[in-house]
Protein backbone atom coordinates (compact mmCIF):
# COMPACT_ATOMS: atom_id res chain seq x y z
CA UNK A 1 0.00 0.00 0.00
CA UNK A 2 1.21 3.48 -0.59
CA UNK A 3 0.45 6.76 1.23
CA UNK A 4 0.55 9.94 0.78
CA UNK A 5 2.27 12.49 2.45
CA UNK A 6 2.22 13.52 5.53
CA UNK A 7 3.25 10.25 7.04
CA UNK A 8 2.75 9.05 10.53
CA UNK A 9 6.30 7.01 11.65
CA UNK A 10 6.32 4.24 13.97
CA UNK A 11 6.22 3.74 17.91
CA UNK A 12 9.09 4.86 20.09
CA UNK A 13 12.17 2.76 20.04
CA UNK A 14 11.51 0.99 16.92
CA UNK A 15 13.75 0.53 13.83
CA UNK A 16 12.83 0.67 10.18
CA UNK A 17 14.82 -1.34 7.82
CA UNK A 18 12.03 -1.76 5.31
CA UNK A 19 12.47 1.11 3.24
CA UNK A 20 16.20 1.54 4.14
CA UNK A 21 18.15 -1.30 3.03
CA UNK A 22 21.58 -2.07 4.76
CA UNK A 23 20.71 0.23 7.25
CA UNK A 24 17.99 1.07 10.36
CA UNK A 25 16.75 4.19 11.61
CA UNK A 26 15.43 4.38 14.86
CA UNK A 27 11.97 6.62 14.52
CA UNK A 28 10.18 8.52 16.85
CA UNK A 29 5.84 7.93 17.36
CA UNK A 30 5.75 12.08 16.38
CA UNK A 31 3.91 12.42 13.20
CA UNK A 32 6.06 13.43 10.25
CA UNK A 33 4.72 15.99 7.83
CA UNK A 34 6.20 15.88 4.62
CA UNK A 35 3.72 17.89 2.91
CA UNK A 36 6.33 20.65 1.93
CA UNK A 37 9.63 18.76 1.45
CA UNK A 38 10.95 19.44 -1.95
CA UNK A 39 13.36 16.24 -2.25
CA UNK A 40 14.95 18.25 -5.48
CA UNK A 41 15.70 21.78 -3.06
CA UNK A 42 18.96 22.23 -2.45
CA UNK A 43 19.90 21.67 1.74
CA UNK A 44 22.30 24.25 1.32
CA UNK A 45 22.53 27.56 -0.82
CA UNK A 46 23.82 26.75 -3.61
CA UNK A 47 24.42 30.46 -4.50
CA UNK A 48 27.26 30.46 -2.18
CA UNK A 49 30.40 28.80 -2.30
CA UNK A 50 30.60 27.24 1.10
CA UNK A 51 26.85 25.67 0.17
CA UNK A 52 27.95 24.05 -2.93
CA UNK A 53 31.07 23.02 -1.13
CA UNK A 54 29.08 21.36 1.46
CA UNK A 55 26.79 20.23 -1.62
CA UNK A 56 29.47 18.00 -3.01
CA UNK A 57 30.95 17.21 0.22
CA UNK A 58 27.75 14.51 0.12
CA UNK A 59 27.39 13.66 -3.22
CA UNK A 60 31.10 12.94 -4.53
CA UNK A 61 31.52 11.28 -0.67
CA UNK A 62 33.92 8.18 -2.11
CA UNK A 63 31.88 5.61 0.74
CA UNK A 64 28.82 5.46 -2.06
CA UNK A 65 31.16 4.00 -4.61
CA UNK A 66 30.73 0.78 -1.87
CA UNK A 67 26.92 1.18 -1.44
CA UNK A 68 25.03 -2.18 -3.39
CA UNK A 69 23.29 -1.98 -6.45
CA UNK A 70 19.96 -2.73 -5.03
CA UNK A 71 20.12 -0.08 -2.62
CA UNK A 72 20.84 2.60 -5.17
CA UNK A 73 17.97 1.15 -7.01
CA UNK A 74 16.19 1.62 -3.79
CA UNK A 75 17.36 5.29 -3.35
CA UNK A 76 15.84 5.90 -7.05
CA UNK A 77 12.64 4.68 -6.30
CA UNK A 78 12.55 6.77 -2.95
CA UNK A 79 13.14 10.02 -4.93
CA UNK A 80 10.76 9.59 -7.66
CA UNK A 81 8.06 8.84 -5.19
CA UNK A 82 8.69 12.03 -3.28
CA UNK A 83 9.08 13.90 -6.21
CA UNK A 84 5.28 12.22 -7.02
CA UNK A 85 4.22 13.29 -3.45
CA UNK A 86 3.72 9.39 -2.49
CA UNK A 87 5.98 7.75 0.20
CA UNK A 88 5.70 4.35 2.50
CA UNK A 89 4.42 5.06 5.63
CA UNK A 90 6.90 5.60 8.36
CA UNK A 91 9.28 7.25 5.89
CA UNK A 92 11.52 9.94 7.74
CA UNK A 93 13.24 12.99 6.09
CA UNK A 94 16.58 11.49 6.98
CA UNK A 95 15.45 8.43 4.67
CA UNK A 96 14.55 10.32 1.73
CA UNK A 97 18.14 12.73 2.54
CA UNK A 98 20.06 9.78 2.50
CA UNK A 99 18.06 8.38 -0.67
CA UNK A 100 19.16 12.03 -2.58
CA UNK A 101 22.42 11.58 -1.96
CA UNK A 102 23.03 8.13 -3.12
CA UNK A 103 20.81 9.43 -6.38
CA UNK A 104 22.84 12.42 -6.61
CA UNK A 105 26.08 10.46 -6.46
CA UNK A 106 25.28 7.19 -8.44
CA UNK A 107 22.57 8.64 -11.47
CA UNK A 108 22.98 11.09 -14.37
CA UNK A 109 21.16 14.47 -13.71
CA UNK A 110 19.79 15.19 -17.17
CA UNK A 111 18.43 11.12 -17.78
CA UNK A 112 18.18 9.72 -14.93
CA UNK A 113 20.07 7.07 -15.62
CA UNK A 114 23.05 4.99 -13.67
CA UNK A 115 26.21 6.16 -14.13
CA UNK A 116 29.26 3.66 -14.45
CA UNK A 117 31.01 3.73 -11.41
CA UNK A 118 34.27 4.61 -12.33
CA UNK A 119 33.06 8.02 -13.78
CA UNK A 120 30.96 8.73 -11.24
CA UNK A 121 32.56 11.86 -8.95
CA UNK A 122 32.22 10.48 -6.14
CA UNK A 123 35.32 7.49 -7.76
CA UNK A 124 37.22 10.77 -8.20
CA UNK A 125 39.10 10.35 -5.11
CA UNK A 126 39.93 6.15 -4.81
CA UNK A 127 40.37 6.73 -9.23
CA UNK A 128 42.42 9.95 -9.10
CA UNK A 129 44.56 9.05 -5.60
CA UNK A 130 46.06 5.97 -7.28
CA UNK A 131 46.87 7.57 -10.59
CA UNK A 132 47.98 10.92 -9.78
CA UNK A 133 50.29 9.25 -7.01
CA UNK A 134 52.10 6.60 -9.71
CA UNK A 135 52.05 10.16 -11.96
CA UNK A 136 54.13 11.52 -9.52
CA UNK A 137 56.44 8.50 -8.54
CA UNK A 138 57.37 7.38 -12.12
CA UNK A 139 57.95 10.80 -13.77
CA UNK A 140 61.90 9.60 -14.95
CA UNK A 141 61.75 7.17 -16.88
CA UNK A 142 59.98 7.81 -20.46
CA UNK A 143 58.06 4.59 -20.70
CA UNK A 144 56.31 5.03 -17.46
CA UNK A 145 55.44 8.54 -18.32
CA UNK A 146 53.30 7.57 -21.40
CA UNK A 147 52.10 4.72 -19.31
CA UNK A 148 50.69 6.69 -16.86
CA UNK A 149 49.63 9.82 -18.93
CA UNK A 150 48.00 7.22 -20.99
CA UNK A 151 45.91 5.69 -18.05
CA UNK A 152 45.37 8.86 -16.76
CA UNK A 153 43.65 10.26 -20.02
CA UNK A 154 41.48 7.17 -20.11
CA UNK A 155 40.16 7.94 -16.95
CA UNK A 156 39.45 11.48 -17.37
CA UNK A 157 37.93 10.35 -20.78
CA UNK A 158 35.76 7.83 -19.01
CA UNK A 159 34.82 10.93 -16.49
CA UNK A 160 34.17 13.69 -18.73
CA UNK A 161 32.32 11.41 -20.94
CA UNK A 162 30.13 10.06 -18.10
CA UNK A 163 29.22 14.20 -16.59
CA UNK A 164 28.79 15.81 -19.63
CA UNK A 165 25.54 17.25 -20.54
CA UNK A 166 23.50 14.37 -21.54
CA UNK A 167 20.79 16.19 -23.63
CA UNK A 168 23.79 16.58 -26.11
CA UNK A 169 24.24 13.04 -27.82
CA UNK A 170 27.97 12.35 -28.54
CA UNK A 171 29.08 9.45 -31.17
CA UNK A 172 31.59 7.27 -31.04
CA UNK A 173 33.84 8.83 -33.41
CA UNK A 174 34.05 11.73 -31.56
CA UNK A 175 34.55 10.02 -28.56
CA UNK A 176 37.15 8.07 -29.81
CA UNK A 177 38.68 11.33 -31.99
CA UNK A 178 38.23 12.82 -28.65
CA UNK A 179 40.39 10.53 -26.26
CA UNK A 180 43.15 9.64 -28.92
CA UNK A 181 43.52 13.86 -28.80
CA UNK A 182 43.93 14.31 -25.22
CA UNK A 183 45.73 11.16 -24.64
CA UNK A 184 48.25 12.43 -27.61
CA UNK A 185 48.63 16.06 -25.82
CA UNK A 186 49.33 14.73 -22.62
CA UNK A 187 51.76 12.60 -23.20
CA UNK A 188 53.53 14.82 -26.40
CA UNK A 189 53.15 17.38 -23.11
CA UNK A 190 54.98 15.48 -20.47
CA UNK A 191 57.96 13.49 -23.01
CA UNK A 192 58.42 17.54 -24.53
CA UNK A 193 58.69 19.09 -21.00
CA UNK A 194 60.99 16.03 -19.91
CA UNK A 195 63.00 16.60 -22.57
CA UNK A 196 63.52 19.94 -21.64
CA UNK A 197 64.06 19.31 -17.92
CA UNK A 198 66.59 16.89 -18.16
CA UNK A 199 69.16 19.58 -16.75
CA UNK A 200 66.47 21.42 -14.89
CA UNK A 201 66.46 21.04 -10.64
CA UNK A 202 64.94 17.58 -9.57
CA UNK A 203 61.80 19.60 -8.13
CA UNK A 204 60.99 21.08 -11.92
CA UNK A 205 61.30 17.16 -13.79
CA UNK A 206 58.30 16.59 -10.35
CA UNK A 207 56.06 19.30 -12.13
CA UNK A 208 55.93 17.68 -15.68
CA UNK A 209 52.98 15.33 -14.69
CA UNK A 210 50.88 18.46 -13.62
CA UNK A 211 51.48 20.12 -16.61
CA UNK A 212 50.53 17.56 -19.05
CA UNK A 213 47.50 16.96 -17.14
CA UNK A 214 46.64 20.60 -17.46
CA UNK A 215 47.07 20.61 -21.03
CA UNK A 216 45.32 17.48 -21.42
CA UNK A 217 42.50 18.92 -19.28
CA UNK A 218 42.11 21.93 -21.98
CA UNK A 219 41.44 19.20 -24.99
CA UNK A 220 39.99 16.25 -23.49
CA UNK A 221 36.96 18.11 -21.91
CA UNK A 222 35.83 20.43 -24.97
CA UNK A 223 36.53 17.35 -27.47
CA UNK A 224 34.78 14.60 -25.59
CA UNK A 225 31.67 18.05 -25.49
CA UNK A 226 32.14 19.05 -28.74
CA UNK A 227 28.97 18.23 -29.61
CA UNK A 228 27.78 20.72 -27.31
CA UNK A 229 29.89 23.28 -29.13
CA UNK A 230 28.77 23.23 -32.51
CA UNK A 231 24.73 22.10 -31.38
CA UNK A 232 24.56 23.92 -28.65
CA UNK A 233 23.48 23.15 -24.92
CA UNK A 234 19.83 22.62 -23.88
CA UNK A 235 18.81 25.76 -21.89
CA UNK A 236 15.84 26.27 -20.02
CA UNK A 237 13.31 28.81 -18.07
CA UNK A 238 13.14 28.88 -14.64
CA UNK A 239 10.10 26.23 -14.24
CA UNK A 240 12.74 23.59 -16.10
CA UNK A 241 10.76 23.94 -19.20
CA UNK A 242 13.35 23.96 -22.23
CA UNK A 243 13.74 27.01 -24.47
CA UNK A 244 16.03 25.88 -26.92
CA UNK A 245 19.79 25.15 -27.40
CA UNK A 246 23.04 27.50 -26.97
CA UNK A 247 26.72 27.59 -28.45
CA UNK A 248 27.54 30.55 -25.70
CA UNK A 249 26.32 28.41 -22.85
CA UNK A 250 27.95 25.48 -23.54
CA UNK A 251 31.52 27.38 -24.41
CA UNK A 252 30.68 28.91 -20.64
CA UNK A 253 29.55 25.72 -19.41
CA UNK A 254 32.79 23.87 -20.30
CA UNK A 255 35.65 26.33 -19.79
CA UNK A 256 34.03 26.16 -15.90
CA UNK A 257 34.66 22.60 -16.06
CA UNK A 258 38.15 22.85 -17.21
CA UNK A 259 39.26 25.34 -14.69
CA UNK A 260 37.11 23.32 -12.32
CA UNK A 261 39.34 20.21 -13.35
CA UNK A 262 42.83 21.48 -13.14
CA UNK A 263 42.20 23.19 -9.46
CA UNK A 264 41.42 19.95 -8.44
CA UNK A 265 43.89 18.50 -9.72
CA UNK A 266 46.37 21.50 -8.99
CA UNK A 267 47.47 21.24 -4.78
CA UNK A 268 48.46 17.77 -4.74
CA UNK A 269 50.34 17.86 -7.99
CA UNK A 270 52.26 21.21 -6.90
CA UNK A 271 52.76 20.63 -3.20
CA UNK A 272 53.59 17.14 -3.13
CA UNK A 273 56.75 17.16 -5.32
CA UNK A 274 57.37 19.32 -2.32
CA UNK A 275 56.68 17.21 -0.09
CA UNK A 276 58.26 14.32 -1.47
CA UNK A 277 61.41 16.42 -2.65
CA UNK A 278 62.14 16.66 1.51
CA UNK A 279 60.88 14.20 2.64
CA UNK A 280 63.23 11.53 0.33
CA UNK A 281 66.01 13.54 1.69
CA UNK A 282 65.60 12.17 4.94
CA UNK A 283 67.89 9.31 5.81
CA UNK A 284 65.04 6.22 7.12
CA UNK A 285 62.75 7.62 3.52
CA UNK A 286 66.37 6.18 1.98
CA UNK A 287 66.10 3.07 3.42
CA UNK A 288 62.22 2.06 2.58
CA UNK A 289 62.43 3.26 -1.04
CA UNK A 290 59.24 0.59 -1.86
CA UNK A 291 57.02 2.73 0.28
CA UNK A 292 57.41 5.99 -1.76
CA UNK A 293 54.83 4.87 -4.17
CA UNK A 294 52.32 3.92 -1.57
CA UNK A 295 53.14 7.67 0.44
CA UNK A 296 52.17 9.54 -2.54
CA UNK A 297 49.14 7.39 -3.25
CA UNK A 298 47.77 7.85 -0.07
CA UNK A 299 48.86 11.86 0.20
CA UNK A 300 47.39 12.03 -3.33
CA UNK A 301 44.21 10.84 -1.80
CA UNK A 302 44.59 13.52 1.35
CA UNK A 303 44.51 16.11 -1.21
CA UNK A 304 41.72 14.58 -3.29
CA UNK A 305 39.36 13.96 -0.54
CA UNK A 306 39.27 17.99 0.06
CA UNK A 307 39.77 18.91 -3.37
CA UNK A 308 37.25 17.37 -5.74
CA UNK A 309 34.16 19.09 -3.83
CA UNK A 310 36.30 22.40 -3.38
CA UNK A 311 36.70 22.15 -7.06
CA UNK A 312 33.34 21.22 -7.40
CA UNK A 313 32.34 23.96 -6.22
CA UNK A 314 33.67 26.51 -8.17
CA UNK A 315 30.99 27.07 -9.44
CA UNK A 316 26.71 26.09 -10.06
CA UNK A 317 26.52 22.96 -11.63
CA UNK A 318 23.02 24.72 -12.27
CA UNK A 319 24.24 27.87 -14.21
CA UNK A 320 22.20 30.98 -14.92
CA UNK A 321 22.90 33.50 -17.62
CA UNK A 322 21.52 36.79 -18.80
CA UNK A 323 19.32 36.22 -21.97
CA UNK A 324 21.83 38.94 -23.63
CA UNK A 325 24.82 37.07 -23.77
CA UNK A 326 23.03 34.28 -25.74
CA UNK A 327 22.66 34.33 -29.74
CA UNK A 328 20.45 36.44 -31.11
CA UNK A 329 18.06 34.05 -32.70
CA UNK A 330 17.84 32.73 -29.56
CA UNK A 331 16.90 36.14 -28.06
CA UNK A 332 14.85 36.77 -30.46
CA UNK A 333 12.54 32.93 -29.69
CA UNK A 334 12.74 33.90 -25.61
CA UNK A 335 11.32 38.01 -26.43
CA UNK A 336 8.69 36.33 -28.59
CA UNK A 337 7.54 34.19 -26.13
CA UNK A 338 8.22 35.36 -22.82
CA UNK A 339 8.49 39.43 -23.50
CA UNK A 340 10.60 40.81 -20.92
CA UNK A 341 9.19 38.54 -18.00
CA UNK A 342 12.59 35.94 -18.50
CA UNK A 343 15.98 38.28 -17.92
CA UNK A 344 18.13 34.86 -17.02
CA UNK A 345 18.49 30.97 -18.16
CA UNK A 346 19.64 27.93 -16.97
CA UNK A 347 21.68 25.34 -18.03
CA UNK A 348 23.51 22.22 -16.83
CA UNK A 349 26.82 22.81 -16.85
CA UNK A 350 28.08 19.08 -16.13
CA UNK A 351 31.11 18.36 -14.12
Amino acid sequence: MQARVPTRAASVGSCSGAFFPGRALCVSNMETDLSGFNIDAPRWDQCTFLGRVKHFFNITDPRTVLVPERELDWAKVMVEKSRMGVVPPGTQVEQLLYAKKLYDSAFHPDTGEKMNVIGRMSFQVPGGMIITGFMLQFYRTMPAVIFWQWVNQSFNALVNYTNRNAASPTSGRQMALSYITATTTAVATAVGMNMLTKRAPPLVGRWVPFAAVAAANCVNIPMMRQQELIQGICVKDRNNNEIGHSRRAAAIGITQVVISRITMAAPGMILLPVIMERLEKLHFMKKVKVLHAPLQVLLSGCFLIFMVPVACGLFPQKCELSVSYLESELQDTIKAKYGELMPYIYFNKGL
